[in-house]
């Protein structure tokens, strides 16, 4: 792990690459899994008030767990989780015309219906952030499902950090992110001097 200001960074964010391959994977990463994506208080608090402007982009499978369970629960961790559907989708999956998972919320949000994109979560993936008191660890989730991500950001040679910049932006700021670059050029001169 590396220290970068209030973070702890794994190592794998410098070195592995990644480029997302929707079109390859179809969206699993909103389908298969142990539970919903994870969500924090704070988003739970927007998505409750962002709700009416999110339903219009919703499919009818999705509306109707969201009136039956809502859109949030607790996994078997106890954490806050989006809901999922018997079938395994998160309450907010539609599909498109190519059969490819979507985000209702950020279908809202790319519509100016609603100035919140998604879960940080699902934005951040395939990091996985989480707090250790004053700390944010920030690791990278291997999945098998991303093996075409991985493949063409490593043909591409798209290290995760540079793929993920603009979610990384969002959740740690700006100012973070630039002091992460600063350090990431120093880790390639290192491991380029090995």
């Amino acid at each position: 792990m590396i220290i970068v200001g209030n973070a702890l960074v794994s190592e794998d964010i410098l070195e592995k690459k990644f480029e997302c391959q929707i079109s390859l994977c179809k969206g699993a990463c909103c389908v298969q899994g142990d539970a919903g994506a994870p969500l924090d208080d704070e988003e739970l608090h927007t998505i409750e008030s962002e709700i009416e402007n999110i339903k219009p982009f919703m499919a009818p499978e999705g509306l109707g767990l969201l009136a039956e369970k809502g859109f949030y629960e607790k996994d078997r961790d106890g954490d806050l989780v989006t809901s999922c559907r018997t079938s395994g989708e998160c309450v907010f999956v539609v599909y498109d015309e190519l059969g490819i998972a979507g985000c209702a919320v950020e279908k809202a949000y790319f519509s100016g219906q609603t100035g919140f994109r998604k879960p940080m979560s699902c934005h951040l993936y395939p990091i996985r952030a989480k707090k250790y008191g004053a700390y944010t660890a920030l690791n990278y989730d291997h999945w098998s499902i991303c093996s075409d991500a991985c493949r063409v950001g490593e043909n591409k040679k798209v290290p995760v950090y540079i793929f993920l910049k603009e979610a990384l932006i969002r959740k740690m700021s700006r100012q973070w992110y630039e002091e992460f670059e600063a350090v990431a050029a120093s880790w390639d001169q290192v491991k380029q001097n090995l």
